[in-house]
């Protein structure tokens, strides 16, 4: 499978202060994203996320290693052709109606001029902001303005979608929006790439995620397959007669639970490995990150 992203020992380095301390920001990123995916890039805040996104989107040089987008090096503008991207905080020019504001990127991104009138018309309907084309953005709330940005990062019909926190200040219904729109990307053969805090949607829409902490990543791979290698527990159903019971016991245990319950009479109705959540996993790896992050932030003292 061919890759939207590949990113190899990529690294930024950040300097602070009158001594110009290092501040290693990314550490070695081995990414690999594939084309047609929905892709979470996950970790608490500091952790690099932003660092990388802007570094792909040519907003930043690495300090080392490199990166590709659909095989093109990311030094190299034409990468980013048939990109979307919506930033963290993006700023718009507010004297635009969200019409002409779609419109003005429509313009940059090469869209046809008699295709440009009906695909703004259907991003604001699918972005449910169709009753305020000639609203101007100074008046959006932060959550329209978000899903103006989101609008925007599709207009062009890019192969690529970047999103970082596209969630961000959207009530129930503007996230169920957004894991809507990345679901409908993914499944027309487009790649989704996104940071979001949110874990309960990155495994609810995801197909691979990624985590990083520290600058480090600590994870990537299917949903499924990170999961399954986090089982905590496992649940014994068990029956004796009209009795039916339900154990809880560790992993390595299980064996001997069966045979214990066995020799109480019980037969066994069903084994369900107990796995972690996803937000239990990033927990657990930010703890494991404690020493190395603390020892990073030191160098800024």
């Amino acid at each position: 499978m061919s890759s939207a992203i590949r990113t190899e020992r990529l690294s930024k380095t950040y300097y602070s202060g009158f001594f110009r301390f290092k501040y290693p920001a990314l550490i070695d990123l081995d990414l690999d994203v594939p084309e047609g995916s929905s892709f979470g890039f996950v970790g608490p805040n500091g952790a690099g996320k932003t660092t990388t996104i802007k570094t792909l989107m040519g907003l930043q040089r690495p300090t080392g290693g490199g990166a590709w987008i659909h095989g093109v090096p990311i030094a190299d503008p034409s990468s980013r052709l048939r990109v979307g991207f919506l930033p963290e905080r993006p700023y718009f020019y507010e004297h635009l109606s969200a019409a002409e504001f779609l419109d003005f990127y429509a313009r940059l991104g090469d869209v046809p001029a008699a295709e440009r009138s009906g695909r703004i018309q259907k991003l604001l309907d699918r972005v449910d902001l169709a009753r305020f084309r000639d609203v101007p953005l100074g008046k959006f709330s932060k959550g329209m303005l978000q899903r103006a940005g989101l609008a925007q990062a599709l207009v062009a019909d890019p192969d690529l979608l970047v999103l970082d926190e596209p969630m961000s200040g959207l009530d129930p219904i503007g996230r169920a929006l957004v894991r809507d729109l990345i679901i409908e990307e993914r499944d027309a053969g487009k790649t989704v790439f996104f940071s979001s805090h949110i874990l309960a949607d990155i495994e609810a829409i995801c197909d691979r995620v990624a985590m990083v902490v520290g600058g480090k990543l600590r994870g990537q791979g299917r949903v499924s397959e990170l999961l399954s290698g986090a089982v905590e527990s496992v649940e014994l159903t068990l029956r004796k007669g009209e009795k039916v019971e339900r154990r809880r016991v560790a992993p390595g245990l299980s064996d001997a639970a069966i045979a214990s319950a066995q020799s109480e009479g019980y037969s066994v109705v069903s084994v369900h490995p107990q796995s972690k959540s996803l937000e239990q996993l990033l927990l657990d790896e930010v703890e494991r990150a404690k020493p190395v992050v603390t020892k990073h932030l030191g160098v800024l003292n």
